[in-house]
């Protein structure tokens, strides 16, 4: 079904809430998780929307949207957008440090699509953590929340760390820092340990409901909301297939399918390369909380071939 495959990295610059939409716990308002390892989660469908957003507002509800992302209808006899969206999971995860403010936690994964990132080399810590250099260490200790861990310093995670900070995250000096921090400070944790950061060191942010009369908190109007951090990383799977829409439409006229150059329909290659071209770089708003400056994300595609 899809004949080109892209890996896409969200970087989060803001606390990001996608909502899961059942509070089961303490927090009202819970991120999405993934239900058998309850590590956090980017819906596909919601990373799509945004997506769709963004391209509307660009390039307005033209015959590119349609043919990528599908038709607005729900008429069953429509086609499919030529686009797909994986939903996003968890590359690295920023976990609070004794030492250097915070480090990089990893659970490490294969990614599809035209190469292969350094992760061979990468076995599991089992009660010690594995870290691509030993700045953050205090006397050959990681005091990473309330574990003190034994660290010691990997060659594989130094490798993995220098790709993901020049293939993952966004160029540009601005970027920099986190760049450098990334290829010093990427751990990898126990899955135990691990588990336990990405359950219990999330943002949970308390917000109060005002009565618009009386100008004060409403009775029951106190909500915690959780948050993915800032400088979390996400990957997601842009996937796409020739545009479907051809032919004629209901009216007997031809159809404003996209074209590549050469006047044919596009093929997958060139929707892939609409969507990195276009995106690439680009600030997304996903999520919830919009209008206090939550799910601000930047996309970054890896070079083709990495």
């Amino acid at each position: 079904m899809f004949s080109e495959t892209r890996a896409m990295f969200l970087y989060a610059v803001t606390p990001v809430h996608m909502g899961a939409g059942t509070a089961i716990g303490l927090i009202d308002n819970p991120i999405q998780r993934e239900v058998h390892t309850n590590h956090p989660l980017l819906a596909g469908s919601g990373l799509k929307g945004a997506l769709r957003h963004v391209a509307e507002q660009r390039w307005g509800k033209n015959g590119l949207v349609i043919d990528l992302f599908g038709p607005a209808s729900q008429n069953a006899s429509e086609h499919a957008g030529a686009l797909s969206l994986s939903d996003g999971v968890l590359v690295t995860f920023p976990v609070r440090c004794l030492k250097r403010g915070f480090v990089y936690a990893a659970r490490l994964l294969a990614i599809a699509g035209g190469g292969t990132a350094p992760w061979s080399g990468i076995t599991d810590p089992a009660g010690k953590a594995h870290a691509a250099g030993l700045t953050m260490a205090v006397d050959g200790k990681l005091i990473l929340e309330t574990f003190e861990l034994s660290v010691t310093e990997a060659a594989a995670v130094k490798e993995a760390a220098k790709w993901l900070a020049e293939n993952a995250l966004p160029a540009g000096d601005e970027h920099a820092f986190f760049r450098d921090k990334l290829k010093s400070d990427l751990v990898v944790l126990p899955e135990d340990v691990f588990s336990y950061c990405v359950e219990r060191a999330t943002v949970v942010e308390p917000h109060v409901r005002i009565d618009d009369e009386s100008g004060t908190a409403d009775d029951g109007g106190l909500f915690y909301t959780e948050n993915l951090p800032p400088e979390s990383l996400m990957l997601a799977l842009v996937m796409a297939s020739q545009v479907r829409r051809t032919g004629k439409d209901k009216t007997g006229k031809d159809k404003d399918a996209a074209k590549d150059k050469t006047g044919k329909d596009k093929d997958a290659a060139a929707v892939i390369g609409d969507v990195t071209t276009e995106f690439n770089g680009q600030l997304l708003q996903i999520g919830g909380d919009a209008t206090t400056g939550r799910g601000q994300v930047l996309l970054h595609f890896p070079r083709e071939g990495e």
